[in-house]
């Protein structure tokens, strides 16, 4: 074969791969118009009157110092809620900033019951779930709201979850989240991510029954319930602990709802470095659950798309690409209508979108994922192996 030939087919290569690119470019801005609209008709509900207000545990299982975390924790105790609320913070470090935090204002906050666990003793590879293992036997009532220690809530959330899980039927209720950035780029970037890609597909993905989530943002459910699927130390090793508890509830016969309204999730990536390693684990947990589904996501991902279709030399690249960034604002500008939230930086939305597909590519070379200071191999069926362990795998 000659040079000129294989020029040709390199060229040939480019054009096919362009129109590839530019199809699935349209088809992504398609689905973009799809979500604008499951979002405008997603409904928003949040001051709700439950029928009996039973007292509640929070488990808030904490790693380390975290910007804000005291304002975070106070707003669980401050809930517009007439029964007792007990607000259970874990850590498995006696001298952990967010230990010190916790101890700080135990004093202020004594009559909605906020109280520190530290529990050292590992009840598995998830570090998170060893944390909620060792909190469960100080946790005084049967109804129990597990939230992650970045979760940004309002005064009337208690109340909305308890009048929802009121039903008989339901086994669970989880919560959507939008993201709460910073002032330096990271954050923004990670929050624009969380704004105008995670949540409206998560919304439309909801709405079209596609999806059933059961988000660490929020899981509020019964002790007896959380008892019937084998208690947290059923998911000592798994990485998507949450998801499994969706699981784990519907397998029991149970509902998993996803209330009317959302949380907030605070961001703080201080670094590309951090910002990567966050997605990437989140990516990573989402292809363990899924593979075949995540691997049909790239359709959610149209600018790249038409930027290599448009770097191939496809024709309509340039029309399709503008009509693809156009889509993306309207999409985030619906995001922030429906839910009002602040202005995103429309101007970061191309470059957050390139990073997301380095992050999308990235996740199918390699299993690895950092998570709350370690090092994991995310295995075949979900379950995690860690530090030495990664060396033989």
């Amino acid at each position: 074969m000659t040079i000129a030939e294989n020029i040709s087919d390199v060229i040939s290569f480019a054009y096919s791969l362009g129109d590839i690119c530019l199809l699935g470019a349209i088809i992504g801005c398609a689905f973009t118009l799809v979500a604008c609209a499951c979002v405008l008709s997603f409904p928003v509900e949040y001051a709700q009157e439950p029928a009996a207000t039973p007292p509640i545990t929070v488990l808030k299982p904490l790693h380390d110092e975290e910007p804000g975390l005291p304002a975070r924790l106070a707003a669980f105790c401050r809930q517009d809620y007439d029964a007792p609320i007990q607000v259970l913070c874990g850590t498995q470090d006696q001298a952990s900033p967010a230990a010190a935090m916790v101890r700080a204002m135990e004093a202020d906050f004594a009559d909605r019951g906020i109280e520190l666990v530290v529990g050292s003793r590992c009840q598995g590879v998830n570090r998170k779930v060893s944390n909620l293992v060792n909190m469960m036997p100080r946790a005084r009532y049967d109804t129990l709201v597990l939230s992650d220690s970045d979760i940004v809530v309002g005064p009337g959330y208690l109340r909305a979850l308890t009048a929802l899980l009121a039903k008989p039927d339901i086994g669970a209720v989880t919560c959507l989240y939008h993201g709460i950035g910073g002032a330096g780029l990271w954050t923004r970037l990670s929050a624009l991510a969380i704004n105008s890609q995670f949540l409206p597909h998560a919304i439309t993905a909801v709405s079209l029954g596609l999806a059933k989530p059961c988000c660490g943002a929020t899981i509020a459910m019964r002790r007896s319930t959380l008892d019937r699927i084998g208690g947290f130390g059923a998911l000592a090793d798994v990485l998507a602990d949450d998801h499994a508890i969706g699981v784990g509830v519907r397998a029991a016969g149970n509902d998993v709802v996803t209330a009317p309204f959302l949380v907030g999730h605070r961001c703080f990536e201080g670094s590309l470095r951090e910002l990567f390693r966050q997605q990437i684990r989140v990516a990573r947990t989402i292809k363990s659950i899924d593979p075949i589904a995540y691997a049909g996501t790239i359709v959610t991902h149209p600018w790249p798309l038409a930027l290599v279709a448009l770097l191939s030399g496809s024709p309509a690249a340039a029309l399709v690409a503008a009509i693809v960034l156009l889509s993306r604002i309207t999409l985030c500008r619906c995001v922030e209508w429906r839910f009002d939230l602040p202005r995103q930086n429309y101007w970061l939305i191309p470059l957050q979108d390139v990073v997301a597909f380095g992050v999308y590519v990235t996740s199918f070379f390699g299993a690895t994922v950092h998570w709350r200071g370690a090092d994991y191999r995310v295995m075949a069926d979900g379950t995690l192996l860690e530090g030495q362990d990664l060396r033989g795998s």
